[in-house]
């Protein structure tokens, strides 16, 4: 017989609640979703929904493995790349496979990346990512396929499975969001599983982690991994949406950036880096508008400070405390 409420113990209610609350705002987050592009700009959107899910994919190495990478943008790149070269120079494939195909170029450079890096530990790992990320931006300078500095142009958006027209912002917009809720939903999954209890067994402290047999370097490699392939995923979707490839995307400027979005919304947070590339993106948004617009950088900056000095655990890490404190 399943168990009353009367009979569960304290802890047990909690995470009950918990995870009542916590399937209440998934539901939310997915209404507020769907009804979205009839509120806002549809592409203004889509772009929030590509960082997001970079930043998210960022977020499971840092968050849950204690990774610092600083070469996070050449996956978003060459998820970028490869996806725009292939439906450019073959008007009959179709963007999900595309998009497929990106993602799979971030999953084969994140095992390489992450089979050279991943035996260095704090900020010499943080270096070894930002010079093989600083490899293929010089790469991609030189490479043919990748249009140099002037990147890729006028990629096709086509049509999704060959039936539902891209050209179209909301059918874009809601491809992209169903994109995004499935990275989503596997980062979430990967957390909440027993190898997401092993990541943060290892970033807490992983001595003890081999010290209880775990393999360490195959958790963290394939933590890498899966990052780097959704980070792949967002760079291809970005690319269908602005049908654009560029070498901004691969600056090391771009790692930064997903640093500040994570660090922003919360560390270690599912919804951190949600709010966080929202934030980061809105702000550049207007401030390029406005005749603020060449201050955008130190703005930003001068946000990151206040938010590292009144409130390390981020915007979404400070709501959860007080949330903590107010229904425990």
């Amino acid at each position: 017989m399943m168990a009353t409420t009367h009979s569960l113990t304290p802890s047990m209610q909690r995470r009950r609640r918990a995870r009542q609350r916590r399937g209440a705002l998934y539901l939310a987050l997915l209404g507020i979703g769907l009804v979205a592009p009839f509120v806002a700009y549809p592409v203004f959107l889509m772009k929030v929904l590509c960082f997001a899910l970079f930043a998210c994919a960022f977020n499971l190495l840092l968050g849950y493995a204690g990774l610092l990478s600083f070469g996070h943008a050449a996956f978003l790149a060459t998820g970028g790349y490869v996806t725009g070269f292939l439906l450019s120079s073959y008007p009959g494939l179709t963007p999900e496979t595309g998009i497929l195909a990106g993602t799979l170029a971030g999953v084969a450079l994140g095992l390489v990346f992450g089979a050279l890096a991943i035996r260095r530990q704090g900020i010499y790992f943080a270096m070894v990512t930002l010079a093989l990320a600083q490899m293929m931006f010089f790469f991609f300078i030189q490479a043919p396929f990748t249009g140099g500095e002037d990147g890729l142009h006028g990629v096709p958006r086509g049509q999704l499975f060959g039936l539902v027209d891209l050209s179209s912002n909301l059918a874009m917009y809601y491809f992209v969001f169903a994109v995004f809720v499935i990275g989503f939903a596997i980062i979430q999954r990967t957390v909440h599983s027993p190898f997401g209890q092993v990541l943060k067994a290892i970033r807490e402290n992983e001595p003890r982690a081999v010290s209880l047999g775990y393999n360490v370097d195959a958790y963290k490699l394939l933590a890498f991994v899966i990052s780097a392939g959704l980070a792949g995923l967002a760079g291809s979707t970005k690319t269908v949406v602005f049908q654009l490839a560029s070498l901004t995307d691969a600056h090391w400027h771009m790692s930064g950036e997903v640093i500040l979005m994570t660090l922003l919304g919360g560390v270690g947070t599912l919804f951190g880096p949600l709010v966080g590339s929202g934030l980061v993106v809105s702000l550049q948004t207007q401030l390029a508008q406005s005749p603020l617009g060449n201050w955008v950088s130190v703005i930003l900056g001068a946000i990151f400070v206040i938010c590292v000095l009144s409130f390390r655990s981020g915007i979404v890490g400070e709501v959860q405390k007080l949330v903590r404190r107010n229904f425990k």
